[in-house]
């Protein structure tokens, strides 16, 4: 028997399903990074600001629409990227900009999977610090760990039992306004109010005093941090204050109690040799 023609076709067909499936595969993976990434960037109080920008597909065209606060179209522009996909517009803040609030800028490159909006915020006719990156292009792991900061707010509290300091750090993924820190009693009153300002990075801390005769009241108080009035970017944490000093939280010295009444319990029982069921 002679098994060659029957080996030499088996080979032909994986090597057929093996050529089919990695064009599926480097398909797949291009499709996954299809897409755009764009940077904006200013500095505080700056006459002019930069848009820069990586995109999979360098065939056509990008352009650029931004309107004011209230939808009026303040300046439009176009780019061609380089070989490599990368782009860069320089916009200038004119006369028409007199709007003060969040401008939104749209980059558009042929079809939707090509388009991204950003914003940069504008006061008196100049711009605020802004570092704005937005994308829709998957990265391909390279095993290199990366720093991602999710969209809005994020804030926790750190603080030691009898301390009368209280640290607020977060994160947000816009850096061109403040953190508003406002702490309320759970009278519902306002105790104290600051501010923090955020990195580059989103990242922002600030350290709250308790004590004093608005502190007076035991219980959870609030911290509130807010940037904006949209609700992802309004954040909570509860702090317990006793005496005008930061105590474990009531769920914590609940359980603790518990535990050492179930200890004492079983205890003096092993001890006195008590019997819940009556003896006769």
């Amino acid at each position: 028997m002679n098994f060659r023609p029957t080996t030499r076709s088996t080979a032909v067909v994986i090597l057929t399903l093996s050529l089919i499936s990695m064009t599926l595969v480097q398909q797949n993976a291009f499709a996954q990074n299809d897409g755009m990434t764009i940077s904006v960037m200013a500095d505080n109080g700056a006459e002019a600001f930069m848009i820069n920008g990586l995109t999979t597909s360098d065939a056509t065209d990008v352009t650029y629409k931004i309107t004011s606060p209230t939808g009026k179209v303040v300046a439009v522009g176009q780019s061609t990227p380089d070989q490599n996909g990368e782009f860069a517009e320089e916009f200038s803040i004119g006369p028409s900009w007199n709007e003060d609030g969040f401008y939104q800028i749209v980059v558009t490159q042929r079809t939707t999977l090509y388009t991204l909006d950003t914003i940069i915020e504008v006061r008196d006719g100049v711009a605020l610090r802004t570092m704005e990156t937005e994308s829709n292009i998957t990265p391909l792991f390279d095993g290199t760990p990366t720093k991602t900061i999710p969209r809005g707010i994020l804030i926790s509290a750190d603080a030691s039992v009898g301390s009368t300091e209280i640290t607020i750090t977060g994160t947000t993924d816009k850096v061109s306004q403040d953190i508003s820190l406002t702490v309320t009693a759970p009278n519902g009153n306002v105790v104290t109010a600051d501010q923090a300002t955020p990195t580059l990075d989103g990242e922002f801390s600030a350290v709250l005093i308790t004590g004093g005769p608005l502190w007076k009241q035991d219980g959870a108080y609030t911290v509130t941090a807010q940037q904006f009035n949209d609700e992802q970017y309004i954040a909570t944490v509860m702090v317990d204050i006793q005496d005008g000093v930061v105590v474990p939280e009531f769920g914590t010295i609940a359980a603790m109690v518990l535990a050492v009444a179930v200890v004492a319990i079983i205890a003096v029982s092993a001890r006195s040799r008590l019997s819940i069921i009556p003896r006769y």
